[in-house]
């Protein structure tokens, strides 16, 4: 789940900060700050469902912004699916939203 998470944070920081020409955004770039699989990991081993959530969430709403907010085609799935996500109460319960992101803000890259 740590990999999944951190690629997740990593497409949604190309979206909201990677432009055309420029050096691409890496796992290893600074921009990833705390959403890096070693902390990822530690909140999974913790059962921190909050703490996931949050350091996604931070991403995904950078990610949001790049394509326009809530008012676009693209912003309203990606909050629908962010929405999905934010409403997981246990571990096991952010999987299946947590692939749906994923694939979804790979394609929109």
């Amino acid at each position: 789940m740590e990999l999944l998470l951190e690629t997740v944070a990593l497409y949604s920081l190309k979206l909201a900060y990677e432009t055309e020409g420029h050096s691409p955004i890496l796992r290893d770039d600074p921009l990833m700050g705390g959403c890096d699989r070693e902390v990822f990991g530690l909140l999974v081993r913790r059962g921190d469902v909050a703490g996931i959530q949050s350091e996604i969430g931070r991403c995904l709403d950078l990610a949001l912004g790049a394509v326009g907010g809530v008012d676009t085609v693209l912003g309203r799935e990606l909050h629908r699916l962010t929405a999905n996500f934010s409403a997981a109460q246990r571990m096991e319960d952010l999987h299946a939203p947590l692939i749906a992101l994923n694939a979804y803000v790979k394609d929109i890259l």
